[in-house]
């Protein structure tokens, strides 16, 4: 392997490897690439890659990647910080209760401004620099998102009633690539700002998804939160019963690990948390024999690619990958 590193394409530094190492990756992503052909996986764009240029641009590689080899891959994301920095600029002050912001009619309009005028556009504009593929939707958009209020003190702020993909998968029948912002209606046509994981869930088990990924600014589910090398690589639905119950799970992971369970119960295939801030972070955990992340399996801890109860790494759900 020559360890001079020379800019690549995109300015970032490239590491040459033997023709010998390059096959070799190749031959291990093979057969992952047959599995997947034709699957849909649902990625949840969010956490730094969204706030860091280059990591959104590696992200948009892996998107395209995904679909030049046959994978059908929808991106749902949020945009929480974004919103807030645009409030901040408008003079406009956040209130938050249990960790969610208070939604007013004007904080909507923010919101709507920013998740679909904004960061949407910008996700579709990242894919589409390499090839006419992606298209951007809101939850707005033919009735994607049905939605309801979660809580008047909350104001605006949605829960998912129901999810019509039709949109999204006329969208796949034409090899495109689906773009979604989470903004929900009710029958009114009342519109709701809707948290980012849940709605990933939805869309993913209303879509019959293979696997869902949700990229995020940790390593994946740790053991010991103080220690990132008990990061667990695989664990089922019981198993995370019991990581709740004994407060292993608790705080800011709540909801990350709760939108799995979601996912998985509403039958995905296996949920993912990554760690956003690795480059080409969702092409380790689709092509690479052990991943990366933390994946969530339906009870019997056995996904559709193999991969479960005796993975490659010799651990069973809820084992500490070594």
């Amino acid at each position: 392997m020559s360890t001079d590193p020379t800019p690549g394409a995109s300015g970032a530094e490239t590491v040459y490897f033997s023709p010998e190492r390059r096959a070799a990756v190749l031959v291990e992503t093979l057969p992952y690439i047959q599995r997947f052909a034709g699957s849909i996986i649902v990625v949840k764009f969010g956490g730094n890659a969204m706030v860091d240029d280059e990591l959104a641009a590696r992200f948009a590689e892996d998107v395209v990647l995904m679909h030049s080899v046959g994978i059908r891959p929808v991106v749902v994301h949020g945009g929480g910080p974004q919103i807030g920095a645009l409030m901040d600029r408008l003079g406009i002050e956040s209130e938050f209760r249990d960790g969610l912001r208070v939604t007013d009619a004007e904080t909507l309009d923010v919101a709507r401004m920013v998740l679909v005028g904004k960061v949407n556009r910008d996700i579709v504009s990242g894919i589409n620099r390499h090839g006419p593929l992606a298209v951007g939707l809101s939850g707005e958009d033919a009735g994607l998102i049905r939605a309801s209020a979660r809580n008047p003190e909350l104001g605006f702020v949605g829960d998912v009633e129901s999810v019509n993909p039709a949109i999204i998968e006329r969208l796949l029948a034409e090899d495109l690539i689906p773009v979604v912002s989470t903004i929900g209606v009710d029958l009114s046509g009342q519109a709701y700002n809707i948290n980012a994981d849940t709605v990933a869930a939805a869309v993913a088990g209303a879509l019959g998804a293979e696997r869902i990924l949700y990229l995020t600014d940790v390593e994946g589910l740790l053991a010991d939160v103080d220690d990132p090398s008990t990061r667990i690589s695989r664990i089922d639905l019981s198993g995370l019963d019991a990581l709740f119950a004994d407060g292993t799970i608790s705080g800011g992971m709540i909801p990350k690990v709760r939108a799995c369970v979601d996912a998985v119960e509403a039958g995905v295939g296996s949920a993912h948390m990554v760690d956003g801030r690795i480059p080409h972070v969702v092409l380790l955990e689709l092509f690479t024999d052990v991943g990366i992340g933390t994946m969530v399996l339906p009870d019997g801890g056995v996904a559709a690619d193999g991969r479960g109860v005796e993975g490659p790494d010799g651990t069973a759900p809820g084992e500490v990958a070594p």
